[in-house]
C-alpha cells in the first residue's frame, strides 16, 4: 500500500540521502566541503610526492624509472573513476532528468581529461 507523507513529515527524516536530490542542499555542502577537502588533497599530494621521491627506494632492475608507476597507475585510475561518475550521472540525467547529475557529470569530464593525459 502506498503510504502518502503527511504535510508536517519532511522525507529528509526518513532518507537522509535523499537530501543531496536537493541542489541548492548540494551547493551548500559543496561550499562548505571543497575547501576542507581541497586542503586535504594537497596535504596528501605533497605527503605522497614526499615519499615517492624521497623514501621509496630505486627498483633493483629499473632503477630510478620505476618511479613513473607511482603518478602514472593512480592517474589512470583516478581518470577511469572519473568516466565512470561522468556515465552514472548520464543515467541519472537521462531517465531521471536530475540537474544534479547534469551537474556532476559536467565537472567530471574535465577531470577525467586531466587525469588521462
Amino acid at each position: 500500500m502506498l503510504r502518502i507523507a503527511p504535510q508536517d513529515e519532511d522525507v529528509s527524516d526518513r532518507e537522509p540521502m535523499l537530501r543531496f536530490a536537493n541542489p541548492s542542499f548540494v551547493l551548500r555542502f559543496a561550499a562548505r566541503a571543497v575547501p576542507i577537502f581541497g586542503a586535504l588533497a594537497a596535504l596528501l599530494l605533497a605527503a605522497g610526492l614526499y615519499l615517492v621521491f624521497f623514501v621509496a627506494p630505486a627498483d633493483y632492475q629499473q632503477g630510478e624509472t620505476v618511479r613513473i608507476m607511482y603518478i602514472h597507475v593512480p592517474a589512470a585510475w583516478l581518470a577511469l573513476f572519473a568516466y565512470m561518475v561522468m556515465a552514472s550521472s548520464a543515467l541519472g540525467t537521462l531517465v531521471w532528468r536530475h540537474p544534479v547529475a547534469d551537474a556532476a557529470q559536467k565537472s567530471a569530464a574535465p577531470l577525467g581529461a586531466m587525469f588521462a593525459f
